[in-house]
């Protein structure tokens, strides 16, 4: 059985070949999934589509948000990233989040959301405090809509208040991030591939 995960990177940079301190974090997070055997099929740059306002699945036209919807729903886990701003998780963060709201209207017959049994994680960096607010932002509103979330479930790097070093320009990835997206993709791994084989019964 082959795991998927999706990557969302909420970087408030539209280019995907702008480099982002997200997608570095995410790319941590790949290596350690794929010690168990768990394919990220690829990363998406959130501001590059056209995601509108709203709590509906299809905000009309040029919305892109109902085929990101759909490629999301295509996997087993989800790898929620993003920078913090001001202490908290990025407005496209929070975008993606209202959008993920429809789900609490699109139940089957047995109550069960769209993204029941799949598994969320988060990968999270910033150069000031606010990773655990941002993680319990995160947390709390994809398990209202439906997602599972892990034991040790967010892998993040904060540098000092004020600084200017980001994630991206270390020398090497420390030790403890490592340690933490090992933990994160393990217990990931193991959870979806018991939801694979078990789903919730509504």
């Amino acid at each position: 059985m082959t795991l998927k995960a999706l990557a969302l990177n909420c970087s408030l940079k539209s280019d995907p070949d702008d480099e982002s301190s997200t997608d570095a974090m995410i790319s941590v997070l790949k290596d350690a999934f794929e010690q168990h055997e768990v394919v990220v099929t690829r990363t998406i740059r959130v501001a590059s589509l056209n995601i509108k306002p709203g709590v509906a699945s299809d905000e009309g036209e040029d919305d892109d948000w109902l085929t990101l919807r759909n490629q999301l729903l295509d996997h087993d886990i989800l790898i929620f990233g993003g920078p913090i701003w001001m202490g908290q998780v990025s407005s496209v963060a929070k975008r993606v989040l209202e959008r993920l709201d429809a789900f609490l209207g699109e139940t089957d017959d047995q109550g069960r959301m769209p993204s029941y049994s799949m598994v969320a994680v988060a990968a999270i960096v910033g150069n000031e405090d606010g990773a655990h607010f941002s993680s319990a932002q995160l947390f709390q509103s994809l398990n209202d809509v439906g997602f599972t979330i892990p034991a040790v479930a967010a892998c993040y790097w904060v540098g000092e208040a004020m600084g200017s070093v980001d994630f991206k320009d270390l020398d090497a990835v420390p030790d403890k991030v490592t340690q933490t997206a090992a933990m994160v993709a393990g217990n990931a791994a193991h959870l979806a591939g018991l939801l694979e084989q078990s789903p919730y019964p509504g």
